[in-house]
């Protein structure tokens, strides 16, 4: 993968809005967002996601580790909004995540912010 090195990490943090409340309270539609997030990527996951409903809204919170990190995510139905957090610690190229989101919750705004996570200072990088 050009431009993609060993030492930087890749973190995707994303902020959607005007979801479908109901999507955003159904843990099999979620499930499914995971998956497709684990396809479109390809990251292997070590374990089931692990999912928490808060009772007074029905939103989710889910975590699922990944040989690559992690995926979480945490839903505001209250709100129609979506926040979602993957790190992957080995460089990849993006993949239209944004698309996937608005796919599966109806979410008419979204936000995508890529982040590189460099793991050797610029001064180590520099002696090499």
């Amino acid at each position: 993968m050009p431009g993609l090195h060993a030492a930087v990490g890749i973190e995707w943090v994303v902020d959607a809005a005007g979801c479908d409340p109901a999507a955003l309270r159904d843990a099999a539609a979620l499930e499914a967002l995971f998956s497709a997030i684990l396809d479109a990527a390809r990251l292997t996951p070590v374990a089931p996601a692990t999912w928490h409903r808060f009772p007074h809204t029905g939103g989710l919170t889910g975590v699922q580790v990944l040989a690559e990190s992690h995926l979480a995510c945490h839903t505001f139905p209250e709100h129609g909004s979506f926040c979602l957090n993957v790190f992957c610690c080995v460089a990849r190229p993006d993949w239209d995540l944004e698309g996937l989101i608005r796919r599966s919750l109806g979410a008419t705004d979204v936000r995508v912010k890529r982040i590189e996570r460099h793991y050797v200072a610029a001064t180590s990088a520099a002696r090499s």
